[in-house]
């Protein structure tokens, strides 16, 4: 139950084995830090999962899915801008609920950002597989373009996008900042495209029954697509490299998600007007097909190819950012090895860190399917979320006159809010999601009990 100050916790900002991170991002990289994180999972590639669930009313799930993450999104701002730190939610655990709880959110960022990084590299292959069939008129064979148990034997592209966004990652936080604002502009460009084309097609029968399945169907759409919304918390994870994290940071969440959400129910009204809902069955490029279907030329879906493989591309990058900087965190603090906090004295990024998250999500992402990841992320996120809601009410409790440079407005409400539907997002996942959700947490428990509790630098510090 020791708790790490939130004074000890701004003091050791930047700081890791042999270097410091380096002070790089304001606003606007921090902003584009968050939407490539966010934009383009959820439309590019878990859409065609969620449409058969909740018909026409998909966009009521994205509004759904939207609304739980700007109640945890404020509460993230608030916690940003008052303990600007690497570690995200885990640090914010930290510093008010106890190092086992910032371990189990930890654990729970883990999977958020790792395995998410798999599943949208996955997408990412099947948006390849389009491009390459439209201006080539070739196809990667399915051997080596799905991985076992969706008909392949290994998932190469996954792999390859993966190691793509490890090589920006390697040469610094300024540079992959870079590499990413031009890839979130032209995915933003793609979707208004679509929508610009896809317009023509829609059609109002397509819209009834508007929710075939109830809001039983509704809800389970919500939860699958709240995986889209998971990475708007990405900047929160650059806080020791953000020039002025107390004032960017909290704009930068917030900003984003609205951008993101705009464009989600925007883009998801058109897909579902131009195309019947029971048709989305089984696709995971389904805005290429939607293209195809309502102009008869291959030429728009291979644009809107193009720009996916773009759009997907900036979420492996951004997310596994995250990622990175979040075991960053928790190696300075003992509890994961310590090579993890190294940082490269010429670039400032921690690249056997970086080296090692790479590894370990490309070998995901070209062994497991995409359903299965997405719906362990999403209790990963949802979980992980919950415990910021509930680190903020016991800040303002604790802590009352610490200056905040945002404060979510009317709190407690806000918090409680985003505490309760976190909670009820996670009861709507399927019990096979429990299972690995429990799996997940019991080897990570046994891993703190193991290792994390033993080595803890602020075990030491107290016992001095």
């Amino acid at each position: 139950m020791r708790r790490k100050p939130v004074e000890v916790l701004i003091a050791d900002g930047g700081k890791g084995e042999g270097g410091t991170l380096r002070r790089s991002l304001g606003m606007w990289q921090l902003t584009m830090i968050s939407i490539g994180a966010t934009l383009g999972t959820g439309i590019f590639v878990v859409l065609g999962e969620a449409v058969p669930d909740a018909g026409p009313a998909v966009t009521l799930s994205f509004v759904i899915a939207g609304l739980t993450a700007l109640f945890s999104a404020l509460s993230y701002a608030e916690l940003a801008g008052t303990i600007p730190v690497s570690g995200s939610s885990y640090s914010y655990a930290y510093a008010t609920l106890g190092e086992l709880v910032a371990w189990i959110c930890g654990w729970c960022l883990i999977l958020e950002y790792g395995v998410s990084v798999a599943a949208v590299a996955v997408g990412w292959g099947d948006y390849l597989n389009e491009l390459l069939r439209g201006t080539l008129g070739v196809t990667i064979p399915t051997a080596l373009a799905a991985p076992p148990g969706d008909g392949g034997v290994f998932n190469l592209p996954a792999l390859l996008v993966v190691l793509l966004a490890m090589a920006f990652l390697l040469g610094g936080a300024r540079e992959s900042a870079r590499a990413n604002t031009v890839m979130v502009v032209v995915k933003i460009l793609a979707l208004l495209l679509f929508c610009a084309v896809a317009f023509a097609g829609v059609r109002a029968g397509n819209y009834t029954p508007f929710m075939p399945l109830g809001m039983a169907g509704v809800s389970a759409a919500g939860a699958t697509l709240f995986f889209s919304y998971i990475g708007f918390d990405a900047a929160s994870t650059a806080g020791e490299e953000a020039t002025n994290p107390q004032r960017d940071l909290p704009r930068a969440i917030i900003l984003s998600l609205v951008i993101v959400t705009a464009l989600y129910v925007l883009v998801a009204a058109v897909a579902v007007g131009a195309h019947p809902w029971r048709d989305f069955e089984g696709s995971e490029a389904a805005l290429a097909g939607i293209l195809t279907s309502v102009t008869g030329h291959e030429f728009w879906a291979v644009l809107l190819a193009a720009g996916a493989v773009v759009a997907i591309a900036s979420v492996v990058l951004t997310v596994l950012y995250g990622q990175t900087r979040v075991l960053f965190a928790m190696s300075r603090d003992g509890l994961v090895p310590a090579f993890l906090s190294r940082v490269h004295p010429r670039t400032g990024a921690p690249r056997a860190n970086t080296v090692v998250v790479s590894l370990f999500c490309g070998a995901l992402a070209a062994a497991v399917p995409l359903g299965r990841l997405a719906d362990a992320t999403s209790i990963g996120t949802l979980f992980a979320f919950a415990l910021v809601n509930i680190a903020v009410l016991v800040l303002r409790r604790t802590r009352p006159s610490m200056p905040r440079a945002f404060r979510a407005p009317l709190a407690p409400l806000t918090p409680l809010l985003g505490l309760g539907l976190c909670l009820w997002m996670m009861g709507s996942l399927d019990e096979a999601t429990w299972v690995v959700f429990g799996v997940w947490m019991a080897a990570g428990l046994a891993l703190y009990f193991g290792y994390g509790v033993r080595r803890s630098r602020l075990a030491a510090t107290t016992e001095k």
